[in-house]
């Protein structure tokens, strides 16, 4: 019998769209098995798709029940050891923050001292208060955190923010930053080694579509006395390729630029003097 691996995703939302478009970008499409279905079974790599709802992929994958799990890492870390989480995904970024009244004085984190405050992730909350030596009594409750001060249930909130207008629209401001946090890739522990196997091959995937979407391949023309000091701002994987050009005394230099760097990297290259800049997305990426 062929090993399959087990992953668990989000069954809908931002969180399913960016997992199932990251499996996709590894070369492994899921195969559609209509609305409402919470197994599906993945093409081109022996994978299985489980979908539940974001709290209770963590646990899912503590028990074994599938071996690997895309969640937020504010789930991860508030349900399960955080030695099960592997590498961070780098997207559907947000943050935990504490959040007050809009019209109340805030001096700093002392202001929770003696008070109550209600969250939804009491286990990352106690750790902060803690952190900074504050005694505070944590309110857990589940959904509709924000409304918790307005009905004098808590005279703070610690909840999830992605653009803060839902802390606005109920009269909150936010005030301190408990975690940043964004999807992680999780794994049960003690896997046999076939699966061990499965899970590098998937992960040495991943690497690669991450490295890709993360970096951009540049061409340009530069005159042959300037090819250092372009391959001293593009050094590339290794090192930059360069081509002669029909234009004498010219050539055309190939490299990798990282893409949160690119526009400082290309005002640079054109002080330079490079010409005919060209940049073209990498589909995948495999050092």
């Amino acid at each position: 019998m062929e090993t399959t691996l087990r992953i668990a995703i989000q069954k809908k939302g931002r969180l399913y769209e960016k997992s199932v478009a990251l499996l996709r970008d590894c070369g492994i499409p899921i195969i559609s098995s209509g609305s409402g279905k919470l197994l599906a079974k993945a093409r081109n790599f022996p994978l299985e798709v489980l979908f539940l709802r974001d709290d209770d992929i963590p646990k899912y994958v503590e028990e074994n029940v599938a071996v690997i799990g895309i969640a937020g890492e504010n789930v991860g870390l508030e349900i399960v050891n955080p030695d099960l989480i592997l590498e961070k995904l780098g997207f559907s970024r947000c943050r935990l923050s504490l959040a007050v009244r809009r019209e109340a004085e805030y001096p700093g984190p002392e202001f929770f001292e003696g008070k109550k405050i209600a969250t939804s992730y009491p286990r990352i909350l106690r750790d902060f208060l803690q952190e900074k030596g504050i005694a505070a009594d944590i309110e857990e409750i589940s959904g509709s955190v924000e409304i918790a001060p307005a009905i004098g249930l808590a005279e703070g909130v610690c909840d999830i923010v992605s653009t803060g207008s839902t802390l606005l629209s109920n009269g909150l401001r936010e005030v301190e930053t408990v975690l940043t946090s964004e999807a992680v890739l999780i794994a049960a522990p003690n896997l046999d080694p076939e699966k061990q196997a499965l899970l590098e091959q998937l992960l040495f995937r991943i690497d690669a579509a991450r490295k890709a979407r993360n970096n951009k391949y540049i061409l340009l023309n530069i005159p042959n006395d300037k090819i250092q000091a372009v391959a001293d701002i593009l050094p590339g994987m290794k090192s930059p390729t360069v081509l002669p050009l029909a234009r004498e005394g010219w050539s055309s230099l190939h490299s990798v630029v990282p893409d949160n760097d690119f526009w400082l990297k290309i005002a640079d290259l054109k002080d330079i003097g490079a010409e005919g800049i060209l940049v073209i997305p990498i589909e995948k990426m495999v050092q």
